[in-house]
């Protein structure tokens, strides 16, 4: 496996570094950055470390933290003009680059295809994905794990159609699947290392094999435009907090257990499928956004086909 330091890229890496030495420049009164996190993964991380705060002591720029329940939601408010910043699966920038061009990446993380999958009661009579149709499959609409179930039942020659989506976050989507009103449920992690340690689920499908379950840095188009130094320095600081948690991963699974309230072993088994790391947007990894695009607009799940590229942001020279 590569290290995390092996992932960042040397071009990323200089503008991460400069980014830190003109931290106390950034001149600008009164500013803020506002960035949306969910209880789980690299900004949560950022929040707990203060390290974003202590680079902009001084500067009269301040955070403000907005928690989400998953990455669409968190996509929503930063298309209605809520947050400037946040961090998303694969399959939520799809989705808000359809509803308009407000939303742009600015980087991304290494894939993570461990830290999702679909899943099944263990006593369940499905043993393959082909064994779904006209089955109940529990899901968060627009996430990373809507992507993982099409591109899974494409595998098995299914479509959406030939299935009975029923669209959950998390919270809700966990009681109907123990209750038995679901027939399989699309999760990640944590939510995923919970099922999986109750004793009582099985994996149907693993995303590895399937789809990467990328991370992505997403920023509002004007906020990043007017604000390029504050995006560098943000990505910079992410950077550095990524460092810090991999280094420290027993500390940070109890952090993240406290404020979830879930149990450490389950928390530990998540962040040990984890990947850290700040990545520029490479063809490659728009290559991939653009086959996601291409398919849930061959699903109808989007109303116009979309060029991906046209949606990353591009820093001043």
């Amino acid at each position: 496996m590569r290290t995390r330091r092996s992932i960042l890229s040397t071009a990323l890496l200089a503008s991460l570094a400069a980014a830190a030495r003109v931290a106390p420049a950034l001149a600008a009164p009164s500013r803020t950055i506002r960035i949306g996190y969910q209880r789980y993964g690299t900004l949560i991380l950022l929040k707990h470390t203060g390290m974003l705060e202590k680079a902009l002591a001084g500067t009269g720029t301040t955070v403000a933290w907005s928690e989400f329940a998953a990455g669409p939601q968190m996509l929503q408010a930063m298309g209605a003009g809520a947050i400037d910043f946040g961090i998303t699966g694969d399959a939520p920038p799809i989705f808000a680059q359809a509803a308009g061009p407000r939303v742009v990446y600015v980087g991304h993380e290494p894939p993570a295809p461990f830290g999702e999958a679909i899943i099944v009661p263990a006593s369940s009579p499905l043993h393959d994905v082909a064994g779904l149709r006209g089955k109940t499959v529990g899901l968060n609409r627009a996430s990373n794990v809507h992507w993982l179930l099409l591109a899974a039942l494409a595998k098995a020659g299914l479509t959406m159609a030939d299935i009975q989506p029923v669209f959950l976050v998390p919270g809700a989507a966990r009681p109907a699947f123990d209750s038995g009103r679901l027939d399989a449920w699309a999760i990640w992690d944590p939510y995923l290392s919970s099922a999986e340690s109750a004793g009582h689920t099985r994996v149907l499908a693993q995303a590895d094999g399937l789809v990467g379950n990328r991370q992505f840095f997403l920023a509002d188009r004007t906020f990043a435009n007017a604000n390029p130094d504050l995006i560098k320095l943000l990505l910079a600081q992410i950077a550095q907090s990524d460092a810090w948690s991999q280094a420290h991963k027993p500390e940070v699974s109890q952090y993240l257990a406290d404020d979830t309230g879930l149990p450490l072993p389950v928390v530990r088994r998540a962040i040990d499928r984890l990947t850290f790391g700040v990545q520029s947007m490479t063809p490659e990894v728009v290559a991939e956004q653009q086959r996601i695009a291409d398919a849930f607009y061959g699903q109808h799940l989007i109303p116009a086909a979309l060029t991906v590229r046209d949606a990353v942001w591009t820093p001043p020279a």
